[in-house]
């Protein structure tokens, strides 16, 4: 019976997609009917930990995102979580082997909006978008490759490029709502 709720719970991270990004959902539907799920379970992911740190206003989001993280790893080590989104994230994490150092860098910046509010440095800034979207791609990177450990190597560079530039054109779209919102500028020296 577990395929009936892995099924209901890849349909939520398809649902979460295309609620959160219809331009990422249009994209996805290019791709391959093989790995469209899988894609579909890594933003479910990486969105959720994003809503926790830029969104739950009226909630302890620290509380909130040390819990997630915390279901997060035991999905990973138990291979099923009862939160839908982290079960399909869990099925892709170990289907394509995604190594464990891209998740935390990821969770490490998004950690870091829970309190960082400029980054003053190239430095941080390079780092920031290294965990929050360089590793996004990456991880999808893994699926497209299928597990070939040569290609991905190959590839690994303009992943990681194309990343930086996705969250670069993130960060300018959002500037006004990052700097009136959430008194968080990413930019250096802005």
């Amino acid at each position: 019976m577990k395929t009936i709720f892995d099924d209901v719970s890849y349909s939520c991270s398809k649902i979460v997609t295309s609620s959160y990004s219809t331009s990422f959902s249009l994209a996805t539907k290019m791709l391959a009917p093989s790995i469209r799920l899988d894609i579909y379970n890594i933003y479910g992911f990486v969105r959720f930990a994003d809503e926790i740190v830029d969104t739950f206003h009226d909630y302890n989001k620290r509380k909130l995102f040390d819990a997630f993280e915390k279901d997060m790893e035991q999905a990973i080590e138990d291979r099923i979580s009862l939160n839908p989104i982290l079960n399909s994230f869990q099925h892709t994490y170990h289907k394509y082997d995604i190594p464990h150092h891209l998740v935390e860098s990821f969770m490490k910046s998004m950690r870091m909006d829970l309190t960082k509010k400029r980054y003053e440095t190239f430095d941080e800034y390079r780092d920031y978008i290294y965990g929050s979207a360089d590793v996004v791609g990456l991880m999808c990177l893994c699926v497209f490759v299928k597990g070939n450990k040569e290609k991905y190597e190959e590839l690994k560079e303009s992943a990681m490029a194309l990343g930086s530039a996705f969250q670069k054109v993130n960060f300018l779209r959002d500037l006004k709502a990052d700097y009136e919102d959430l008194n968080r500028t990413y930019f250096p020296n802005t």
